[in-house]
């Protein structure tokens, strides 16, 4: 990693001011570093300096050839590839997340680069036969502008090259404002775009306060679209704001995702998967499988296996090999699980394992099965954002759904049967964006990634995914 510092206009730059954030290892809570961070008046400084920039590259990026944008993202994939494990390093290091994990989510970079830079070359439009003769119509797609992309910690590559791959893909340029928990990834791949030949100010990252940097951007009518990570409270915000100069939104607000388990399933194997995908990077994933609503056949056989699978994860550091679930990302958000936790068990939740803090230092909670949770608990209403397998038994379908149903987001579903007719059945009555099908992994570059109700607005990925980023033109050519 050469600079640890914002990259604006294709120059390395600390905050305006001077500003710093300690970056905290939340393994050990120890300082990593001191990285630039904008306060109040200097962030807004900052993301203006940075759209200045954007704005000022963005003429010639959107007429450059697809062809050579799609050379340019596929150079820097490679270039990541060959950097993948010192980057990889980098997010473990600030994330907590297994160095596994975090290298298979570096991974995703070359694949959302190279998908879109091959989609953009065949985005050119079509033909409308036109209803009056002596006249012909048709439409074309032109980028869109200026692109602020807001993200998330819990996955800190992903999460920005799913929504950059496909702007800049479109033709774009971006200015994007990492979370202050993981920013030196975002410093990695502008580092790998710079070096793969992007132009200057084609991609800028910045940190520094999230509300002035927001209002910001907003406020700019340069800036065309804001993608957004993270809470749904935060998106309705930015909801509100975007109203101020009509800004375009795509936001992922999170979910709280059901699975449902049939008796006919192979339990033993879904239970061994289930910890897997419950547990992947401390379940601090939106679209991690949550309410685990199991048949009253198989709820006992169901609990005693993920329990013990649960014991047997290696907590610990995530540069250590052998660990298989790293930390929360901080100590606001171990209490936030922790007091889900004590309210569930409060309610009626039987703890089977786990159910506590572990002392010493790092942000770490043990891996936690309750069973025989109330609907109406903290742990089936609040997403828990943390290494928690509540578990719920049910008995009839239509009820199941319908609890299933029975949240005010809807990002992600699972279903585990091999029952075709109910298979068919419970997916298409689900009302969530991503439904999974003896399969814990909806999301891909190729298929349209989003939610329904407050799981946010638009598509990431997919084709989908890159017509978020560009305006469709209609042009009607008379009097011929």
């Amino acid at each position: 990693m050469a600079t640890n510092k914002q990259l604006i206009g294709g120059e390395w730059v600390d905050a305006t001011g001077g500003g710093t954030w300690d970056l905290v290892n939340p393994a050990t809570e120890e300082v990593i570093e001191q990285v630039p961070y904008g306060i109040g008046d200097d962030a807004a400084a900052d993301t203006t300096a940075a759209i200045d920039a954007a704005a000022e590259a963005q003429e010639d990026w959107a007429n450059t050839n697809p062809y050579r944008r799609a050379n340019t993202l596929l150079k820097a994939s490679n270039i990541i590839r060959e950097r993948m494990d010192d980057y990889a390093k980098i997010t473990t290091e600030e994330s907590g997340k297994p160095f596994a994990q975090a290298r298979a989510e570096w991974g995703t970079p070359g694949a959302f680069l190279t998908f879109m830079g091959e989609e953009a070359k065949r985005l050119g439009g079509r033909i409308v036969p036109s209803r009056a003769p002596g006249r012909r119509m048709d439409v074309t797609y032109m980028p869109m502008g200026v692109v602020g992309i807001i993200t998330a910690w819990n996955f800190p590559i992903y999460n920005i090259v799913r929504a950059a791959s496909a702007a800049l893909a479109a033709g774009n340029s971006v200015v994007v404002r990492p979370s202050e928990y993981t920013p030196r990834t975002a410093f990695a791949l502008g580092e790998a775009l710079t070096d793969a030949g992007l132009p200057p100010g084609v991609f800028n990252v910045i940190n520094g306060d999230p509300n002035p940097m927001g209002q910001t951007m907003l406020d700019d009518p340069r800036l065309r679209k804001i993608q957004f990570t993270g809470s749904v409270r935060v998106g309705k915000l930015l909801m509100d704001g975007a109203s101020r100069t009509v800004t375009d939104l795509s936001l992922e607000l999170g979910g709280n995702a059901p699975v449902l388990i049939f008796p006919d399933a192979d339990i033993e194997s879904v239970a061994a998967s289930a910890v897997n995908t419950k547990f992947r990077n401390g379940g601090q994933v939106c679209i991690a499988p949550q309410r685990f609503f199991v048949h009253s056949e198989v709820v006992e056989q169901f609990t005693k296996a993920t329990a013990s699978l649960s014991e047997q994860q290696v907590v610990g550091n995530g540069l250590n090999p052998e660990t298989t679930l790293g930390p929360l990302i901080n100590q606001t958000q171990l209490e936030r699980v922790s007091r889900i936790v004590a309210d569930t068990s409060a309610a009626g939740g039987r703890i089977v394992t786990g159910g506590d803090e572990i002392e010493g230092a790092g942000y770490f909670y043990k891996p936690t099965v309750i069973a025989d949770v109330p609907h109406d608990s903290p742990a089936m209403t609040e997403e828990i954002f943390g290494p928690v397998m509540p578990i719920s038994q049910f008995d009839n379908l239509d009820d199941v759904i319908r609890r299933a149903n029975g949240v005010e987001v809807g990002l992600a579903a699972y279903v585990w049967t091999e029952n075709l007719k109910t298979a068919i059945k419970v997916s298409e009555a689900l009302e969530f964006g991503l439904v999974g099908v003896n399969d814990w992994a909806p999301g891909s570059p190729e298929a349209p990634f989003g939610g329904m109700k407050q799981s946010g607005v638009g598509r990431e990925a997919g084709l989908e995914g890159l017509m978020e980023y560009v305006e469709p033109k209609t042009r009607v050519f008379g009097s011929l």
